[in-house]
């Protein structure tokens, strides 16, 4: 077994639209990035691929890379899920916590398990989101943008 722990961050950014965890926020204000700024799936990424000694996000999907520009964050997990198959292991569960003082992700919660256990082809009961506020502490209390932690477990296939 392997367990590797992400996270990510981004501030707030008019003009874009707010992706967390594969879903789509209506009329909420997104977050920069130099793809869809998906925090929740960058910090899965970031846990899937140390629990696999790949390093991180960055490395192999660089924010300078006209490739990745707006590129769908579920399209990247995808991505990182085939290179830690291809060393023979297999996703287990992953638990993400998301840090936002808004929106109130509560109703989105069951939408973003089912967008995260399909990208990695888990049950949903392999997936586990919570959203927690930063009780108006520091930059994310202040509501300048959204953080999340996830933690993955892999095993040999």
């Amino acid at each position: 077994m392997r367990i590797g722990i992400g996270y990510d961050i981004h501030r707030y950014a008019e003009g874009r639209p707010l992706v967390l965890g594969g879903v789509h926020f209506p009329e909420e204000t997104g977050l920069s990035g130099h793809s869809d700024a998906d925090a929740v799936l960058h910090a899965i990424i970031d846990a899937l691929l140390g629990a696999a000694g790949l390093g991180d996000i960055g490395r192999h999907f660089p924010p300078d890379d006209p490739a990745y520009a707006g590129a769908d964050s579920r399209v990247l997990l995808r991505r990182a899920q085939e290179m830690i198959s291809e060393m023979g292991y297999r996703v287990e569960n992953v638990d993400v916590t998301v840090i936002a003082e808004r929106p109130r992700l509560a109703p989105y919660i069951p939408q973003m398990v089912l967008a995260i256990a399909q990208a990695l082809s888990l049950e949903p009961d392999c997936v586990n989101v919570k959203a927690t506020t930063n009780e108006g502490i520091g930059a994310i209390g202040r509501g300048e943008g959204i953080a999340a932690t996830a933690v993955a477990l892999l095993t040999e296939r």
